[in-house]
């Protein structure tokens, strides 16, 4: 009869050289290596016929073979576990799944055409606080404590004694400019305003204006119209028509409002142009003496134009959005409307 470790070598072998075809193949593996009446056990009990000179030797044998038995089960049982979670078959000839294409905001669209147009004739953007002090939101532009002018302006007041306020337009950044940087200066000023009006299809508390500021020596109101005639013949077409009415401003003077002919019915009548055939779409006119003085420029040297639209206004003629509140209720299937634009 084999020693016990010439059983011990036969059965190591037989165990190196076990790959189990199935989940029944490696059970009876199971059964015949570390079953309660397997290999493993019944060399256990022959220890006892070992020499003692030769027990511990035996021992030493004997655990390393169990140790063996026990590693193969379990690589392959982790194995065959691994490999009955089936994943789904996967066509790859099938198309992906699509992913939804962004788009810019209307306003943000037009508000970087209007600021491209600008920029080809030589103006570059100027940007200033939200929250604006009243010298430069109002008293440097012509408008001094208890003006009536103040009151064309429902203003949101942040602090007073001094008065700190939500800015109304974006002239406190011509304001800022004029305070600041050397002349000639020749700037197009975008922005957030507010002003406390109750929110309706055609008015909102919060809205969007590009203004535009030039000052230079010999400055004329024909440059200001030639400036805004080429506005409107890149923004809409070189067959738009174009009028100026006298109003007023308390930061120009002389002062107008500028029409365009109305881009839905070409000047017959609609409800965007209330049936006149006209549009209003922005106020200019030339830089007051006063607001020049304020910031110590000579306006017996230097004259300046300044205009100042609505982006939301231009956007409305522009793509004929009829409610003001569409452009600030992120309603996602008006927004899909401007995609690629």
């Amino acid at each position: 009869m084999a020693s016990l470790q010439e059983q011990i070598h036969i059965h190591e072998q037989e165990i190196k050289s076990f790959i189990p075809s199935g989940a029944a193949d490696l059970e009876n593996y199971r059964i015949r290596f570390l079953g309660t009446k397997g290999i493993v056990k019944q060399l256990s009990a022959e220890i006892k016929n070992v020499p003692p000179d030769q027990r511990k030797e035996a021992g030493q044998m004997l655990n390393a073979f169990k140790q063996l038995a026990e590693e193969k089960y379990e690589s392959n049982i982790n194995l065959q576990q691994a490999t009955a979670v089936k994943t789904p078959e996967m066509d790859l000839t099938l198309p992906g799944t699509p992913l939804p294409i962004g788009t810019r905001h209307p306003l943000r669209i037009i508000e970087n055409r209007i600021i491209s147009i600008f920029e080809k004739i030589g103006f570059s953007v100027a940007t200033g606080p939200e929250i604006e002090d009243d010298w430069h939101n109002f008293t440097s532009l012509n408008m001094p404590e208890h003006h009536p002018a103040r009151d064309m302006q429902d203003t949101f007041y942040v602090a007073q004694n001094p008065d700190w306020v939500l800015r109304t337009h974006t002239s406190s950044v011509q304001a800022r400019i004029l305070e600041t940087q050397p002349l000639p200066v020749r700037v197009i000023c975008p922005g957030r305003v507010y002003r406390n009006e109750t929110i309706s299809a055609r008015a909102h508390c919060f809205f969007h204006q590009c203004e535009g500021l030039y000052v230079d020596k010999d400055v004329s109101f024909a440059d200001l119209k030639q400036t805004l005639y080429y506005f409107v013949t890149e923004m809409f077409g070189e067959d738009t028509k174009v009028r100026f009415r006298p109003s007023y401003f308390p930061f120009t003077e002389p002062s107008a409002e500028m029409d365009i002919s109305c881009t839905v019915c070409g000047g017959s009548g609609c409800n965007l142009c209330k049936h006149t055939g006209w549009v209003e779409i922005l106020g200019c006119g030339m830089v007051h003496p006063n607001m020049l003085t304020n910031f110590g420029i000579d306006p017996e040297v230097y004259t300046g134009f300044a205009f100042g639209m609505g982006v939301e206004r231009i956007t409305q003629i522009k793509f004929q959005v009829n409610d003001l509140r569409l452009y600030s209720q992120n309603d996602v299937r008006f927004l899909r409307q401007f995609q690629g634009l």
